[in-house]
């Protein structure tokens, strides 16, 4: 069995580590490469880094802040956030990333996938969709940090992305987001059944059980979370300590 993946996610404006409710609500919580730094030495397996403010703010991810993370760590870290070309991908590829996520510009250009995958490998796109339910319960991907809703269905649209050259799905429930109340397993358990790629399970993590139940009931390959980190709720090491004692496969 393959091990679940513990991942701390910094979502970054302005460069700063911030903590929203629902995408909103913003409050500042650190320094990005510090707490990177802090989050590898306790044992995370890779973090990811998302520029909150890059697509909506028309903004490029900062490069220099990917050089001094690389600088820093010695973990796999995704990067995301204003990615909507494949110069783009390039740029923070060559400065350190070892993935990058694409969102809003993947619903608007789908080849861009295909694009960044032909040149540097499906392991180096993450899909990421950040999904609301709608008024007729179908869950849809929004876009621009959650402010936009898409007519792409979430099933429809991660299968397609799959198709194009994503090697790993990122997926935000933004009703579930910030609110540690736990994750939507039974749409994490129909999301990883429909698909051949990893998923990462992300919004709503408030507790080990939380966390526990996405990889037992939800399938997930891996659990994103901030809030419970950011805030000194658990440490990586202490999630990952309770989960081997629960028969939950993590690297210890």
């Amino acid at each position: 069995m393959v091990a679940k993946r513990i991942i701390p996610c910094l979502d970054v404006n302005d460069g700063r580590t911030v903590k929203g409710i629902n995408f909103v609500d913003i409050k500042e919580v650190g320094d990005p490469v510090e707490l990177g730094a802090h989050y590898a030495a306790d044992g995370a397996d890779e973090l990811v880094y998302l520029d909150i403010s890059a697509t909506f703010e028309g903004r490029r991810t900062f490069t220099s802040l990917v050089e001094r993370i690389a600088d820093r760590i010695n973990i796999p870290f995704t990067v995301g956030g204003g990615i909507s070309s494949l110069d783009d991908a390039a740029r923070l590829l060559d400065a350190g990333a070892d993935k990058i996520s694409v969102n809003s510009a993947a619903i608007a250009r789908p080849e861009l996938i295909s694009e960044i995958a032909g040149r540097y490998g499906n392991q180096f796109v993450v899909i990421a969709i950040d999904a609301r339910l709608a008024a007729d319960d179908r869950w849809m991907a929004t876009t621009h940090g959650g402010r936009k809703l898409t007519d792409r269905e979430l099933f429809e649209w991660a299968h397609e992305a799959q198709e194009r050259g994503a090697g790993e799905l990122l997926l935000t429930s933004m009703e579930h987001d910030g609110v540690r109340q736990g994750y939507p397993c039974d749409l994490f358990a129909q999301i990883t059944g429909a698909l051949k790629i990893p998923v990462i399970a992300s919004g709503g993590a408030g507790s080990i059980d939380d966390i526990a139940e996405v990889f037992e009931k939800g399938h997930a390959d891996a659990a994103l979370a901030a809030s419970i980190f950011h805030y000194g709720t658990y440490t990586v090491k202490e999630v990952k300590e309770e989960l081997n004692r629960r028969n939950i496969k993590v690297r210890i």
